[in-house]
C-alpha cells in the first residue's frame, strides 16, 4: 500500500498473508481521532477493500492504547462559532459536519472485507463508535471501555447509540451511555461487546492474527456475502432477510469457489480460492 497517512498506518506483516493491519497511529495523543482521520480512514478502508491481496483487515491502535476518542481540537473545530448569522443555516452546516464524521465510521460496514477490532488499553468515546461498527471485537484483560460523550455534554452521534444496543442489549447500552462509566474487558465479554479476552497485547495479536488467517483462507465470496447479509438482516424481518439472501445467492452461489470447496472436501485437501 503506497498511500501515506498522518493518522493511520497500514501493514502487511507477512508477504504471503492476505491479512492486513490498519493502525490508528497517533500514539502520542493516545490515538485520538483528528480531523484528518475522518478523511483518511474511509480512504484507507476503500484502498484495502479494492486491493485483491486483502481478505481480512485487523483494526488496532499503535502504542499502549487503542483510542481515546475524538481529539478535542476536532470537536472544537466543529463547535466553534461561524460567520453565519442565521441559526437555521448554522444548524444545517453543523448537521453536514456530523454526517461527514459519521460516514467515516460507517465506512467499516461498507467495506466488503471483514474488519476485526483488536483492542488494548483504553477505548473511549469515538473508539466505541469504531469498534461497534467492526464485524468482530477482541480485547486484552486490561482493556477499559467508556461511552464517554455525556461527560463532554454531547449526545454520542457517530454510531454507538445506534449499534451498541444490538450488540450488548438495549438495557446495557442505555446504562453505559447514561453513566459514562468505565468498564473492563471482562465485563465487555460478559455483555457480548467482545468475543474473547486475552491476557496480554502479545497474546491478543497472535490470537486475532490466527483467527483472521482462518477467515482469509475461506471463499471470499462466502465471506463478503455473510457479512453483507448479516448487516442487512439487522433491519429486516426474517421473511425479508430470507428473500435478501436468496437474491444474493442467486447471483454468486454458482461460482468457481463452490466447485473448488466441494472438490477439496472430496479430495481431503485445503481449498484454494481465487482472489477477489
Amino acid at each position: 500500500m503506497a498511500e501515506k497517512y498522518t493518522s493511520l498506518k497500514i501493514e502487511q506483516k507477512s508477504p504471503n498473508s492476505r491479512v492486513f493491519y490498519l493502525y490508528l497511529n497517533r500514539p502520542s495523543r493516545i490515538n485520538a481521532l483528528s480531523r484528518e482521520f475522518f478523511t483518511e480512514f474511509p480512504a484507507a478502508l476503500s484502498a484495502l477493500d479494492n486491493n485483491p491481496d486483502v481478505a481480512v483487515i485487523i483494526l488496532s491502535g499503535a502504542g499502549s492504547h487503542f483510542c481515546s476518542g475524538i481529539d478535542l481540537q476536532t470537536l472544537g473545530s466543529i463547535s466553534q462559532p461561524t460567520s453565519i448569522s442565521d441559526a437555521g443555516r448554522t444548524g444545517e452546516k453543523l448537521r453536514r459536519d456530523i454526517k461527514f464524521l459519521q460516514s467515516a465510521v460507517t465506512a467499516i460496514e461498507e467495506c466488503r472485507k471483514p474488519v476485526l477490532a483488536a483492542v488494548h488499553g483504553v477505548c473511549i468515546g469515538g473508539g466505541i463508535d469504531l469498534i461497534t461498527a467492526c464485524d468482530v471485537r477482541y480485547c486484552t484483560a486490561d482493556a477499559s471501555f467508556s461511552v464517554k460523550e455525556v461527560d463532554l455534554a454531547i449526545t454520542a452521534d457517530l454510531g454507538t447509540l445506534q449499534r451498541l444496543p444490538s450488540i450488548v442489549g438495549f438495557g446495557n447500552a442505555m446504562e453505559l451511555a447514561l453513566t459514562a462509566r468505565t468498564f473492563s474487558g471482562a465485563e465487555a465479554k460478559a455483555m457480548g461487546l467482545v468475543s474473547m479476552v486475552y491476557s496480554s497485547k502479545e497474546t491478543l495479536e497472535k490470537a486475532v492474527a490466527e483467527i483472521a488467517e482462518g477467515i482469509a483462507s475461506r471463499s471470499p465470496l462466502a465471506i463478503i456475502g455473510t457479512k453483507r447479509v448479516l448487516l442487512q438482516s439487522r433491519n429486516l424481518t426474517v421473511e425479508q432477510g430470507l428473500d435478501y439472501v436468496a437474491t444474493w445467492n442467486s447471483g454468486v452461489l454458482l461460482s468457481d469457489d463452490l466447485t473448488e470447496a466441494m472438490s477439496a472436501h472430496q479430495q481431503k485437501r485445503k481449498p484454494l480460492f481465487a482472489k477477489l
